[in-house]
């Protein structure tokens, strides 16, 4: 019974953050004005209310936009997204791929241009091909792969002067080593000599 009645709260809860106003933004009606609020890719809200029909999300700083992000609002009829500094490289693909599902009278994709990587920039992204937005991702890709062996490679360089540093010192501990014991055998062996000297002084000077 107990559980039963959490899972209602929480149902309750859930409802209500999803026809909630998102922060930073103003609703009227089924308008959600998001626009010109410096909102980048990771301070966008994480969701709009199920009930938003105009989404209005231009003249911010959004490189990209999650995966989904957009999937749930069934009752969407306009969205605005122009004005941004959208990045045509592999995170551009979802947006791409729903500007694609939109009706042929819903405007939103005009005015989202690509802003980078230079190669693309001014381009529609609705207009791109899935090649040349995977030939940008190789690009990247490939820069990291060389940074990683490059990384990599100073690794096993360290790793191996720490190593040649370490087969030095031991020879050289060693070396030291045998030194100081031989130096201590000799002590020890001309140790024995004295005694019998001074046993001999001390017999001549009694005679």
């Amino acid at each position: 019974m107990t559980g039963l009645l959490l899972l209602c709260l929480l149902l309750l809860f859930q409802g209500q953050r999803s026809s909630a106003c998102p922060h930073l933004c103003s609703c009227q009606g089924g308008l959600v004005n998001c626009s010109s609020r410096s909102l980048t890719s990771s301070s966008l809200p994480t969701s709009f209310p199920a009930w938003t029909t105009e989404l209005q999300l231009h003249t911010n700083l959004l490189t990209t936009l999650p995966n989904g992000h957009l999937d749930n609002l069934i009752s969407l009829r306009s969205v605005s997204l122009h004005g941004n500094p959208w990045v045509c490289d592999c995170g551009i693909l979802y947006l791409r791929a729903w500007l694609l599902r939109q009706p042929n009278d819903l405007t939103s994709h005009l005015g989202v241009n690509c802003s980078s990587p230079p190669s693309l920039r001014g381009r529609l992204v609705v207009y791109l091909t899935e090649e040349e937005v995977l030939e940008s991702c190789y690009y990247w890709y490939c820069d990291l792969a060389l940074a990683s062996q490059v990384c990599l490679f100073v690794f096993v360089v360290v790793q191996a002067a720490l190593l040649v540093a370490l087969i030095v010192f031991l020879r050289r501990f060693d070396r030291l080593s045998k030194e100081a014991r031989r130096t201590t055998e000799e002590s020890l062996t001309a140790g024995e000599d004295p005694r019998e000297n001074e046993y001999s002084l001390l017999k001549d000077s009694s005679i």
